[in-house]
Formats: C-alpha cells, sequence, structure tokens
C-alpha cells in the first residue's frame, strides 16, 4: 500500500491534516547522484519524502500518525524522514494525542552515512519523551521492516503489531547465518516468527487493522477518563 492508501483506509474519511509537506532531503555528504535519485523519487511517488505524518480520527478518536512509503528509497530513514518521524512524536506530546506509525523500510539510508544513524537516537529519545508523560505509542510493521528502522523506534511500541508475513529484522539472513555459523527456521525474521519468540504482540490481517486500532484507542481513552 502507498502511504495515502494506507491513510485513507486507516482513518475516518476526510480527517487528515499532514504535517511538514514541504520538508524536502538535500545532499549534506555530497553523494554521488542522489540528488538526482531524490528527484526522480519525487516525480515518481508524488511525495517528498520516504514517511507522510500528520493527525486525524480514527473512529472519532484523534491521532497523530506517521506511515513510512517504501516507493520512496525503499522507505529508508534520512535526516528527513527522522525529523518527520520526531515532530510527529512531540505534536503528539503537545496534543496529548496517540502516536501511531506504520514502519516500511529498508533501514537507514546509506547516501546519509551517520547523520542517517543518528535518527535512530533521535526518534527513540523523542519517544521516551512521550512515554515519560504517559503518552501511547502504537508501532504497526509492514514489509519489510529491517535495519535502523527495526532497532529503533519500530521496536519501542506500547503495543508492537505486524501484518501476516511481513519481514522484520535487522541484518539479513544470509549475514546471521554465516557470522552464527547455523541454519536459520525457514520462517525467520517473518511477523509470525516473531509472534511465537516474543517479540510481537499481535499479528493483525489489513481487514482487522483500523478496527484493532479503534478498540485500543477506546480502551485507553476509558482508562483515562476512569484516572482523571
Amino acid at each position: 500500500m502507498t502511504a495515502f492508501e494506507r491513510i485513507a483506509a486507516t482513518l475516518d474519511e476526510s480527517h487528515f491534516f499532514e504535517y511538514d509537506a514541504g520538508m524536502i532531503s538535500e545532499n549534506p555528504l555530497h553523494f554521488p547522484d542522489y540528488a538526482e535519485k531524490l528527484a526522480k523519487d519525487r516525480e515518481k511517488t508524488d511525495l517528498a519524502e520516504a514517511v507522510v505524518t500528520g493527525e486525524g480520527t480514527i473512529m472519532g478518536f484523534p491521532v497523530v500518525l506517521g506511515v513510512m512509503d517504501p516507493r520512496f528509497r525503499m522507505g529508508s530513514m534520512g535526516s528527513v524522514v527522522g525529523e518527520k518521524i520526531t515532530r510527529a512524536i512531540e505534536k503528539a506530546i503537545e496534543k496529548e494525542y496517540p502516536f501511531i506509525l506504520f514502519s516500511a523500510s529498508g533501514g537507514a539510508r546509506m547516501q546519509e552515512g551517520v547523520l542517517s544513524l543518528m535518527q535512530m537516537a533521535k526518534t527513540s529519545a523523542a519517544l521516551a519523551r512521550l512515554d515519560a508523560v504517559g503518552g501511547l505509542f502504537i508501532s504497526f510493521m509492514t514489509n519489510p521492516t529491517t535495519g535502523g528502522v527495526s532497532a529503533s523506534f519500530a521496536s519501542l511500541g506500547d503495543y508492537n503489531f505486524a501484518e501476516p508475513g511481513a519481514l522484520i529484522g535487522f541484518a539479513g539472513r544470509r549475514i546471521i547465518e554465516q557470522t552464527i555459523r547455523q541454519e536459520l527456521p525457514e520462517d525467520f525474521q517473518t511477523a509470525e516468527f516473531l509472534l511465537k519468540n516474543g517479540q510481537l504482540d499481535r499479528v493483525v490481517p489489513r481487514k482487522e487493522i483500523r478496527d484493532t486500532l479503534g478498540k485500543i484507542l477506546d480502551m485507553h481513552a476509558v482508562r483515562s477518563v476512569t484516572n482523571g
């Protein structure tokens, strides 16, 4: 699914207000052909970057939402992706809204080097601030969620969900097998494998995602009223 297809399937109709729509990546390391590839992806996808963030409602409950789109540089996380996600988290803190993020990524963006890797710490620190004020973060991992994204914000949800069959992991299967000198299970790094081994809360088919999110939002809204 594209980012806006995902948004349309998840949020209430006509209730999405996008954040930072005009923010685009530069080429800070002067990596060869990087600027041209960014321009081609912007033209091909009609997106400014690999993540779309904003706010809307799900069954009437307001949320801040982020959706990554693998059509743009394979959903890789560069400086702008990290900054947009961090700003979205900060908006969730400011507005006291739950934060929901759909991840789809090949990992950190190699063309931005250490600047890309720094986004792992920045987004994780922002989520720690959200947690400190009692905010809710629902992480939804789609196919694929790998590398630095899986090793940072995607795995830090109060609820960690995934779509059936999604590839989720850090290093590639071949690298791990060569490192540990063992053959891995056939279903290794699938959503179902992670669920079986306690790294996910639930594998949710697409047709159940909206209802699942609505139930969780309703539960936490009731809890908030009860406690307050």
